[in-house]
């Protein structure tokens, strides 16, 4: 059974200054996660733009290790991810085109790494490091330095509800980064096999 386990944290400190911790996982309350489907809105901020690029859609994941994430707006595209294979579509005159040659991009790190946080592997990743601060926010740091020359860190709230994030942001250099907002979640919804292999 697939299980996202909820994450407790170690006492506050004392101080003006939030001591990162390591992440403790516990087994009271468990929550089976078979399956997640959310809207999401991104904000994409680099120092080229005077207003982040605002993009909304909408993120179906299925346990084992199956995911879509489909871009609604400004330009429509879906990214699958299925039985270990990834594979980008952009809509074109009306019709999906397979993005041929994808190489490995930030966004495609997360969305593996986001299915193993739905399966309940938040602090047992081999890519990233996790502590907590004082506040809940999870702080995952890059194990390897290639990584981290993609995305220097992430940063991950969960929602008030079990099994859900609320947000996700992603730091990719000192003044870029791409922030995720989670909203209308729903757990556990039977989802077809085609929703991750057609777009």
């Amino acid at each position: 059974m697939r299980r996202l386990l909820i994450v407790f944290l170690l006492g506050a400190g004392i101080g003006f200054f939030h001591q990162a911790r390591a992440v403790e996982v516990t087994a009271q309350a468990p929550v089976r996660v078979d399956s997640v489907r959310a809207h999401f809105t991104q904000e994409k901020h680099l120092p080229i733009l005077v207003r982040p690029i605002l993009s909304q859609g909408v993120f179906i994941f299925q346990a084992p290790g199956s995911l879509r994430w489909e871009y609604l707006t400004p330009i429509h595209s879906v990214l699958l991810m299925h039985e270990g294979r990834i594979r980008k579509f952009i809509e074109a005159n009306g019709k999906f085109v397979e993005e041929r040659g994808l190489g490995v991009d930030s966004m495609q790190v997360v969305l593996q790494e986001i299915t193993g946080w739905l399966d309940g592997h938040i602090t047992d990743t081999p890519t990233f490091r996790a502590t907590v601060q004082d506040d809940g926010l999870i702080i995952l740091s890059p194990k390897e330095a290639v990584l981290a020359k993609i995305i220097s860190r992430i940063e991950l709230r969960l929602a008030d509800q079990s099994g859900l994030m609320e947000s996700v942001v992603l730091y990719e250099g000192a003044d870029s980064l791409t922030k995720l907002i989670f909203s209308d979640a729903a757990l556990n919804e039977k989802i077809s096999a085609a929703i991750f292999t057609h777009p």
